[in-house]
């Protein structure tokens, strides 16, 4: 068998893609932890290694390590896989980044990502329904009705910009924000998206998913060691995701810039400060600001943007 490079690199590129993502999500989980601890006047991590950088690992190590327990009355191979899909899709979804190496050709892009994060939706359910738990199960049903709703918000602000790029392809944001940041053009939309992601990604002050204080602990509530490690990392690459593609969509500039890397970092940051400085939102108010404020807001900018499209064309 002749070894073709053409079929290897690009395997090779996404398995460090992934383990880069990987090592992200660690640094990312100290990251909060500190920013929380100095927000609380409090240290946070700080024994293990310098200034506490390797409690990530330790953390890891011990969640892998420990007993997986499974439930008697859950649905056994669900309830096994479900966390392990949802990683799989966090992951995944990181290969439609505009890479000028071209390390795959995506022209439909931005379908790929809602495809990928319409899926994600269902492992959350699957997860909460596995596990034959009450808690498990209401956690899981209000993060499907979240998840669905802030997405239709999502879609439309996206189709309101693609009317006046003309393509699907990730990389058109970065040719047309030489100039002028997306942020500042569409600052309402850019606002929206961000708390949007908010609620799509079920962080406070929007994760009623993990509802402590009324679900224990949300649809995640019956898994310990393994499963619940893979659940924490798929929800911060999510996180990490999120913020790469408002840096791409808002915040223009090439992947392969240090200034990119630092707005990605600052709109993680964002994420983490918002979880320290809001109390929960109460979910009645959550399921009205998507549907009755967002949801009209949204279709005026479509109309609006389809009107500028249909006049300059």
């Amino acid at each position: 068998m002749i070894f073709n490079i053409d079929y290897f690199m690009p395997f090779l590129s996404s398995l460090l893609l992934v383990i880069c993502v990987m090592v992200s999500v660690a640094f990312l989980t100290l990251l909060e932890r500190k920013v929380l601890g100095f927000i609380q006047i409090r240290k946070g991590p700080n024994k293990i290694g310098y200034f506490g950088i390797l409690q990530p690992f330790c953390d890891a190590i011990k969640l892998f390590t420990k007993e997986q327990i499974l439930p008697i009355f859950s649905n056994s191979v669900i309830y096994y896989f479900s966390p392990i899909f949802s990683l799989f899709l966090s992951l995944f979804i990181w290969l439609c980044i505009p890479y000028l190496i071209k390390l795959y050709s995506f022209n439909l892009g931005v379908l790929f990502i809602f495809c990928c994060m319409s899926f994600g939706v269902y492992m959350v359910m699957l997860a909460g329904w596995s596990s034959n738990s009450l808690y498990a199960l209401l956690g899981s049903l209000r993060s499907i009705a979240q998840t669905i709703s802030y997405e239709v918000a999502l879609v439309i602000m996206l189709m309101s910009i693609l009317f006046l790029i003309g393509g699907f392809n990730l990389i058109y944001f970065e040719v047309y924000q030489w100039n002028m940041w997306f942020f500042i053009l569409f600052f309402p939309i850019g606002l929206m998206w961000m708390i949007s992601s908010l609620a799509e990604t079920n962080r406070t002050p929007f994760d009623f998913a993990e509802g402590e204080s009324e679900l224990v602990s949300g649809f995640n509530v019956e898994y310990g060691a393994g499963g619940f490690a893979l659940i924490f990392l798929a929800e911060y690459a999510s996180i990490l995701f999120m913020s790469m593609l408002f840096s791409l969509l808002f915040l223009g500039s090439s992947v392969l810039s240090f200034i990119f890397f630092l707005k990605l970092n600052f709109i993680s940051f964002l994420f983490i400060w918002v979880r320290g400085a809001y109390p929960r939102y109460r979910y009645d108010k959550l399921m009205n600001m998507a549907w009755k404020s967002y949801l009209p807001i949204v279709l005026n900018f479509l109309f609006l943007f389809i009107g500028v499209y249909l006049f300059i064309f």
